[in-house]
């Protein structure tokens, strides 16, 4: 066997095996350079929050809070606020967090279906109205996270879906038709089909590897394949260069 014959079988098989991943690397990347990611999180459809500023004398001690809390310590507390309130968010040693009104002391984790529903229709500014909210134990795989979590689902055309942390009170994740067709190309294109989370298994980089020695056979193959038509236009050029040197 010649060595341009070795180079055309190792092209034509290795391409023929991964032709059908390289379609969809392709695919995957068209479609991911002509969706912008800000569409894709939803960002669009995000209200601007109206600037909230709180005096201390409005806010109760962090000591009141942990004890709302039923917490003796804290490993991490903050402030922020919801719906335009103040709230403490403390996490003791155990990971377990809790969310305080800080205007009240009051605990308003874990959060209920009607505080859930206004947080919704905070964060929400598209054109669909709340068609239902749902406690989910066990959340789709979309929401990337554990449950239990709060699904609000909107009956606009990209069938909008919040998911609210009923701990923290906040949106944790945006999702969409969109969301979910961007997320169906970037599982094909890193070829994790379960979560789409990882990109530097085997499997990929397997599909990596070969894709490159095809493309080294292909420019191989090209190299061998032009020498003949380019040595034959050297002698033409030369050839020519004679004649008119001797007329």
């Amino acid at each position: 066997m010649t060595f341009q014959r070795g180079i055309v079988l190792v092209h034509k098989w290795v391409a023929l095996i991964i032709g059908i991943q390289i379609f969809l690397w392709i695919c995957g990347g068209l479609v991911m350079s002509a969706i912008p990611i800000e569409i894709v999180h939803g960002e669009h459809k995000i209200a601007a929050p109206a600037p909230a500023t709180f005096s201390v004398d409005e806010i109760v001690p962090l000591e009141t809070a942990m004890s709302a809390a039923s917490f003796d310590t804290v490993k991490a507390a903050s402030l922020g606020e919801v719906l335009g309130a103040p709230v403490w968010r403390l996490t003791n040693a155990r990971g377990q967090t809790v969310t305080i009104s800080a205007a009240t002391g009051e605990a308003l984790s874990p959060i209920s279906e009607s505080f859930a529903r206004e947080i919704a229709l905070s964060d929400y500014s598209g054109s669909g109205a709340l068609a239902r909210v749902t406690l989910v134990d066990e959340p789709p795989s979309e929401y990337g996270r554990a449950g239990p979590v709060w699904q609000a689902r909107f009956d606009d055309r990209d069938a909008t879906t919040l998911y609210i942390d009923p701990t923290t009170a906040t949106v944790r994740a945006r999702r969409s038709t969109t969301w979910r067709f961007y997320d169906f190309f970037w599982k094909l294109h890193v070829m994790d089909y379960d979560d789409g989370a990882s990109f530097n298994h085997p499997l990929l980089i397997t599909a990596a590897g070969a894709g490159l020695v095809a493309a080294l056979a292909g420019l191989i193959l090209l190299v061998l394949r032009m020498r003949v038509p380019f040595i034959r236009f050297r002698r033409f050029i030369a050839r020519n260069l004679g004649r008119e040197k001797l007329s």
